[in-house]
């Protein structure tokens, strides 16, 4: 099953209340609940490891409470049940440990780099990270706040370009959303975004010199409402299988 969060700190007790009515149903009968936050960039690939990971584990049922690292990390701080975080890169994951809330060492899985995406066809005709300082056209970012926006915002810089941003979206998918309906020209994501989305966005490289290697960690949390079933999930990720699984999803092995 999974629960897609809020990003809007407002919105996140709607979030929480959806993610306990879910294990709720879930947890009854001899099923055993693993509730899992996980960054939006690992959407796809986790929808494949939690598929794996319950027929590997009869009885065992997997929620992914999918949004971005810094709201997911909100999530947690104010109480929301969870057994494992997944973040999209190391800060968010460090503010939980921080706060006690990790158990044990955190440890990084996969990593992932930026491309830009556009509307299939590339009607705009956008080369590189110049091009999102045209004014003419529809550029976005994601938020400040989440990994895709600190990174996005790096590789401009990294490349001397000051975007001109029209929007600042709450995660990785809802900016990827926008661009493959047209609504913008162009926007940064991760090359894993624009790998699931073949016929809707196309991408442009982002040169090496500039781009930004982002590195996602896993844990399992202090509170973990199922400790056995969280460590057993961060181990089938961090398995053979669970990183061929990521790396089919054009994530790339630590």
């Amino acid at each position: 099953m999974i629960a897609v969060s809020e990003p809007a700190r407002a919105r996140a007790v709607v979030g929480f209340a959806a993610v306990l009515v879910v294990t709720g149903c879930a947890g009854s009968g001899n099923q055993s609940t693993v509730l899992v936050s996980a960054a939006a960039s690992l959407t796809d690939a986790f929808v494949e490891i939690e598929a794996a990971f319950e027929e590997a584990n009869p009885g065992v049922d997997v929620v992914l409470n999918l949004g971005g690292s810094s709201a997911l990390r909100e999530q947690i701080l104010g109480g929301a049940p969870a057994d494992v975080f997944a973040s999209a890169n190391p800060s968010n994951m460090a503010q939980v440990r921080e706060a006690g809330e990790v158990d044990g060492e955190p440890r990084v899985f996969i990593r992932n780099r930026l491309q830009i995406a556009v509307p299939a066809g590339n009607p705009a005709g956008v080369t590189g990270p110049a091009d999102l300082a045209r004014e003419e056209l529809l550029i976005g970012l994601c938020a400040e706040a989440v990994p895709c926006g600190e990174f996005g915002r790096q590789a401009l810089a990294n490349a001397g370009v000051s975007a001109a941003v029209d929007t600042r979206e709450p995660d990785v998918r809802a900016l990827l959303t926008k661009i493959g309906a047209g609504e913008l020209d162009a926007g940064i994501v991760y090359v894993t975004d624009v790998a699931s989305s073949v016929g809707e966005v196309d991408g442009v490289d982002i040169a090496d010199a500039d781009n930004v290697v982002a590195e996602y960690p896993i844990a399992v949390l202090t509170g973990a409402p199922n400790r056995d079933g969280a460590t057993d999930f961060v181990e089938f990720v961090l398995s053979d299988e669970g990183r061929a699984i990521l790396v089919k999803h054009g994530f790339e092995s630590p």
